[in-house]
């Protein structure tokens, strides 16, 4: 079920010709000198009413390819993997769900549900990260690995975190099974769209602000992609990625949806010391469409080098068949870009559906 109130034609897909080049942007990989930004320490109240500007167009890196480019795109080589890949990959796509492992304040664990959800342990707290528990999405196929945790198998949800608005980011359905008070952290100008429907502990953020719960921070980080909902809101609400950070000083990266540039450097250099990041690798295919929205799994692997995190975990990949790759490809390459590094092998956790790894000191385990 959809709500049918925020209709687009694809969660992902780029803007029409009339919305591809807003004034503002700039090449992904121009670096911003670090005074045009504000620190990484502005600590906003929980649950703030705001306004904010009509639009955050300037905040984009690169302009988006508009119809006449999706249409090559599709005569080129489709918006969909051939069948073929898709018969001979999805029985091979890793599905391994098992019990969330017990937690503490002194713990900090992760288990991957697809996609981009996540169940974050950190602090005590139990952070679902752009939760989609849904079989299907407006305008995409369904899923095709099942959601790795039960929604009854979860603990009592402490937060969620919200990248962007696009569906298979933000989807009304998942958010529906939670309880209206539970504390929402969301990009500017979401704020309104989850308090109309019925959420009273929303906490809009803007890049490089955070706020705290429980003794977690919750910093608000720049991302290199767009927002878009229906047809007449492009770019009215901003978007980003997460940085968790606990009372002991320990981070998780959560990416969200994002093209590879210059602001992984950056969120490294503001918030030192990740230990985790959460990064994308699918829905990548073809390039000239989606490079700068969706990193490829190379890039990933180099944005987590540039974030100076010890631990990339894979996402955005294996659930929704969002773009023309095969299903199994991003997690061969990402797993070839990786040991190109020659960083350790453990410290690329590269999950099933449904596992889950803890943080030790030097290492995860299982």
């Amino acid at each position: 079920m959809t709500d049918q109130t925020d209709r687009t034609d694809h969660p992902d897909r780029v803007p029409a010709t009339g919305d591809r080049l807003l004034a503002g942007t700039r090449p992904a990989d121009e670096t911003r000198p670090a005074d045009e930004t504000r620190p990484a320490d502005v600590t906003r109240p929980l649950g703030e009413t705001r306004t904010w500007p009509r639009s955050f167009a300037d905040r984009m890196t690169a302009p988006l390819p508009g119809f006449a480019a999706m249409v090559r795109a599709a005569w080129s080589g489709g918006l969909r993997p051939r069948r073929s890949d898709v018969v001979a990959d999805l029985p091979a796509l890793p599905v391994a769900p098992g019990p969330l492992p017990e937690a503490d304040a002194d713990t900090i664990a992760v288990t991957w549900a697809g996609h981009a959800s996540w169940v974050v342990r950190v602090g005590g707290l139990t952070v679902l990260t752009d939760p989609v528990w849904s079989r299907r999405i407006l305008a995409t196929p369904p899923r095709v690995t099942p959601v790795g945790v039960r929604w009854q198998d979860l603990p009592p949800v402490d937060a969620v975190v919200i990248s962007h608005n696009h569906y298979d980011h933000l989807d009304l359905p998942t958010l529906r099974r939670l309880p209206r008070r539970t504390p929402l952290f969301v990009p500017a100008g979401l704020g309104a769209w989850c308090r109309r429907r019925g959420f009273t502990r929303v906490t809009e953020l803007d890049w490089w602000e955070g706020a705290e719960l429980g003794g977690v921070r919750f910093d608000f980080v720049p991302a290199h992609h767009w927002s878009k909902r229906t047809l007449s809101d492009t770019c009215r609400s901003l978007w980003g990625g997460w940085v968790l950070t606990d009372r002991g000083g320990r981070r998780v990266y959560f990416a969200g949806d994002t093209g590879y540039g210059h602001w992984f450097t950056e969120i490294g250099r503001r918030l030192p010391g990740i230990d985790i990041a959460l990064m994308p690798i699918g829905a990548y295919a073809p390039r000239a469409l989606l490079r700068p929205v969706h990193t490829d799994p190379e890039e990933a692997v180099r944005a987590t080098l540039d974030l100076g995190a010890r631990i990339m975990a894979p996402m955005h990949w294996g659930t929704f068949l969002l773009s023309c790759e095969p299903p199994l490809q991003p997690l061969l390459r990402v797993r070839q870009a990786w040991a190109a590094t020659g960083r350790r092998r453990a410290d690329l956790w590269d999950l099933a559906v449904g596992a889950s790894r803890v943080l030790e000191d030097g290492s995860g385990t299982v």
